[in-house]
C-alpha cells in the first residue's frame, strides 16, 4: 500500500475490536458448531455405531497381535495375519463340523417350546383355570402375530449380517494400521489439543483391549461349563445351549438372562428335575463368573456399574437394536476413560485445548 495514500484500508465492518465482545462471539460460534455436531451424530448414529464397532473389533485382533506377540518375535503384519486365520478357522469349524449338529438342535426348539405350552395348559386346567375356545383363539393370533415377527426378524437379518461384515473390514483395516487413523483425527484438532487427544486415544485402546480380553476369557468360560455341565446330565441341545451361553455373554446382564430361560425352557422338556438342575446349572456358572472370574479380569480392565451399563444397553437396544446392546458396554467404558483423562489433567492444571476459546485480554 502507498504510504501516501490519503484514504488508508480500515478493518472490515465484521471485524470485532472489542476483545470481550470477539471472546464471546467466538464462544457463541463453538456452542453452535457443538450443536450442529450433535445434529449430525443423531442423524448418522447408525453408521457412527457400526464405525465404533469396527474399533472394538480392532481391539480384539490387536489384543490377540500383542499377546501372540509375547510368544513368537514376527512382525505385526504377521501377528494379526495369524489371529486372523484361527478366527477363520474356528467359524470354519462351527460351519462345517458343527454346523450339522447344530441345526438339528436347532430345529427341536419349536417342538419342545410346544410341548411345554401344552404342559402348561393341562397344569393350568388341573388348578382349575379353565382354558376356553376364545382364550386359545387368543393364544392362537398372538402366535400367529409371532410368527409374522419372526418373519420380519429374519428379513432384518439379512441388514445384519450386512452390518456385521462392515464392522469386520473396517476392523481389520484399523488393526492393520492404527496410529494412521490417530494420526489422521490429531491433524484436524488445533495444535493445543493433539497431545492430549493422542494420550487419550492411547488410554481408550488400552482400556478397550483389556476389556474385550476379559469379556472374550468370560464367553469361552462360559459355554465350556455350560455345555460340560448339561452334556453331563444329559440335557437335551447342550451343545447349543452351551454355543448359545458363550456367544449371549457378550452381552452382560441381558444376555445372561435370555441364556438362563433357554436352559430352564429346555429343561422341563425332561422333566421338573431336570429344569431345576438347568437352573442350578445357570445359577452356579453366574456366580461363579460374577464373583470370581469378571472381579479378577475388572482389576486390571475398566470396572464399570452394573446399572449405567444396564441403563445404557436398554437405551441403545431400543434405538438401535442388538447392535445397541452389544456395543452399549464398550461405550460406556469409552466414556469413563475419557472423563477420567480430562479429570485428571484438570487436576493437574493442565487445559485439554478441545472447544477451549482465547480468553480475552
Amino acid at each position: 500500500m502507498d504510504v501516501d495514500d490519503p484514504h488508508p484500508q480500515t478493518h472490515s465492518p465484521t471485524t470485532i475490536s472489542d476483545p470481550q465482545l470477539r471472546f464471546e462471539a467466538r464462544k457463541a460460534l463453538v456452542w453452535s458448531l457443538v450443536v450442529v455436531l450433535v445434529g449430525t451424530a443423531i442423524y448418522m448414529a447408525q453408521a457412527l455405531l457400526v464405525v465404533f464397532g469396527g474399533m472394538v473389533f480392532a481391539a480384539i485382533i490387536d489384543g490377540g497381535a500383542r499377546l501372540l506377540g509375547k510368544v513368537v518375535p514376527l512382525g505385526r503384519g504377521a501377528r494379526i495375519s495369524i489371529v486372523l486365520f484361527f478366527g477363520v478357522l474356528f467359524a470354519a469349524w462351527v460351519a462345517f463340523f458343527a454346523g450339522t449338529q447344530l441345526a438339528e438342535q436347532a430345529a427341536q426348539f419349536p417342538s419342545i417350546i410346544e410341548e411345554q405350552g401344552v404342559r402348561v395348559i393341562n397344569w393350568l386346567e388341573e388348578q382349575g383355570f379353565a382354558i376356553n375356545a376364545d382364550s386359545m383363539s387368543g393364544i392362537v393370533q398372538q402366535a400367529a402375530g409371532g410368527v409374522g415377527q419372526l418373519t420380519r426378524a429374519v428379513g432384518g437379518l439379512i441388514g445384519g449380517v450386512t452390518t456385521l461384515l462392515l464392522i469386520l473390514i473396517l476392523g481389520i483395516y484399523i488393526a492393520l494400521e492404527p496410529r494412521l487413523y490417530e494420526r489422521g483425527v490429531a491433524w484436524m484438532l488445533p495444535d493445543n489439543s493433539r497431545e492430549s487427544f493422542l494420550e487419550m486415544a492411547g488410554k481408550m485402546a488400552h482400556a478397550l483391549r483389556r476389556l474385550m480380553f476379559g469379556r472374550l476369557v468370560g464367553m469361552v468360560f462360559e459355554g465350556l461349563l455350560t455345555w460340560a455341565a448339561l452334556a453331563l446330565y444329559g440335557v437335551p441341545l447342550a451343545a447349543l445351549l452351551g454355543l448359545l451361553t458363550g456367544l449371549l455373554a457378550f452381552i452382560p446382564n441381558i444376555g445372561a438372562v435370555i441364556s438362563g430361560l433357554l436352559m430352564v425352557l429346555v429343561g422341563f422338556s425332561g422333566g421338573t428335575d431336570m429344569a431345576l438342575y438347568c437352573l442350578g446349572v445357570y445359577l452356579v456358572v453366574q456366580t461363579f463368573d460374577g464373583y470370581v472370574v469378571i472381579p479378577m479380569i475388572a482389576k486390571k480392565t475398566v470396572d464399570l456399574a452394573p446399572a449405567l451399563v444396564l441403563a445404557m444397553q436398554l437405551i441403545l437396544g431400543i434405538l438401535f437394536g442388538i447392535i445397541g446392546l452389544a456395543l452399549a458396554d464398550p461405550l460406556v467404558a469409552m466414556f469413563k476413560v475419557m472423563l477420567e483423562h480430562r479429570s485428571e489433567r484438570a487436576g493437574k492444571g493442565t487445559p485439554d485445548g478441545f472447544l477451549d476459546a482465547e480468553t480475552p485480554a
